[in-house]
């Protein structure tokens, strides 16, 4: 009766360290797996059959597979670069494989290892997908390219200029000599253009934009703005208009919101032909200003409208006599969603010519319509 019990008593001690076993079993394994979900790269797990172990939900998204264990690689990826590369990890254990793969229209930066525990292979794969970082690098390579020409331009003009004032056989004219210093000034207000897009990029990019809300007369920022890109008007003969009602008062940091008229004049001088109109507009509705800039120039194709906000993005650059650095519309978009308000174009199935607009918030003296 003694022995019998002694037995049953063992059976049971070795059910509860089963089922303890069990039960870290269980945990570990729930752990691991929240560790693989919670990454943000595709991880897949297989054996040198190159067949599926283990998989996590990234990778399933990625993939469109549920739950694929032990269907191939080449199965469940159909990419044969992909399995080119686990056959060249396979070959060569002691290398960690890391190599830049498009699947679709995504780019991954894929990493391929053999791992050995207890005497069972395995081979790890990572897919980080570095799609929008490889447009940034291309599209941070473009600008650069693009600001060495446009700073190559007025460096030249101004040499050319001032050599030409240097080489006349007699007293330069009054006249002639007025005329160029004009075009020196509009040539360093180019590279001084350039200098301000750069010095608010850093500025975006650091985050020491810092907005001082103030009440101000929407009507006075507009006239500064307009007054400044004179000049530039002037060479397109181009007409720069004003409707904004004195009492339009927005709530803004006026030095940001000018900026932002410069950047969008500008760009409306760039595209208009010569001897057209740009309006700019300003009225209160509600708690909000909404200011717009209208120019008679080619317009925004309709699937551009929001892509033209995209640091570095540029329309087709053939139809522009500047390409500039493709900053100004992003550098607005920053400031104005900085302000709590809106900017947006409107395509050419809308309307005709460039149609910009932003909102920004109102100060409590305007009117309210």
């Amino acid at each position: 009766m003694n022995l019998f019990k002694s037995d049953q008593d063992n059976v049971e001690l070795l059910e509860k360290q089963v089922a303890a076993l069990e039960q870290q079993l269980s945990y570990t394994k729930a752990l691991l797996l929240t560790m693989a979900n919670a990454a943000y790269d595709a991880l897949i797990v297989m054996n040198e059959a190159c067949e599926i172990l283990a998989i996590n939900n990234r990778a399933e998204e990625l993939f469109q597979r549920q739950r694929p264990i032990g269907d191939t690689l080449i199965d469940v990826t159909g990419s044969a670069e992909l399995a080119s590369m686990v056959d060249d990890t396979l070959t060569n254990r002691e290398e960690v494989f890391e190599e830049q793969i498009r699947l679709g229209e995504h780019v991954f930066r894929v990493r391929a290892q053999v791992m050995v525990r207890d005497n069972n292979t395995f081979i790890c794969l990572a897919l980080e997908d570095v799609t929008e970082l490889v447009r940034l690098n291309r599209a941070r390579r473009d600008m650069v390219a693009n600001i060495s020409h446009e700073l190559r331009t007025p460096i030249a003009n101004i040499r050319l200029i001032i050599d030409e004032l240097f080489l006349e056989t007699e007293r330069p004219k009054r006249k002639k000599s007025i005329s160029s210093l004009h075009a020196i000034g509009r040539e360093t207000d180019a590279l001084l253009w350039m200098a301000e897009e750069l010095l608010d990029l850093s500025m975006i990019e650091s985050g020491q934009a810092i907005m001082r809300m103030i009440e101000v007369p929407m009507r006075e920022i507009v006239d500064e703005a307009i007054d400044r890109m004179i000049d530039q008007s002037d060479v397109k003969e181009l007409e720069l208009v004003s409707d904004v009602p004195k009492d339009v008062i927005a709530l803004c940091d006026s030095d940001k919101i000018r900026r932002v008229l410069l950047n969008l004049i500008h760009n409306a001088i760039k595209w208009s032909p010569p001897g057209e109109t740009i309006s700019v507009n300003a009225q209160t509705s509600g708690d909000e200003v909404l200011v717009s800039v209208l120019d008679n120039g080619p317009g925004v194709p309709d699937e551009q409208t929001q892509r033209i906000f995209e640091r570095f993005y540029q329309v087709d650059s053939s139809r522009s006599i500047s390409e500039g650095t493709g900053l100004g519309l992003a550098i607005c978009k920053h400031i104005i969603e900085g302000h709590g308000g809106q900017i947006w174009a409107e395509g050419n199935s809308t309307h005709g010519g460039g149609r910009f607009y932003f909102t920004i918030p109102a100060g409590e003296n305007g009117t309210k319509s």
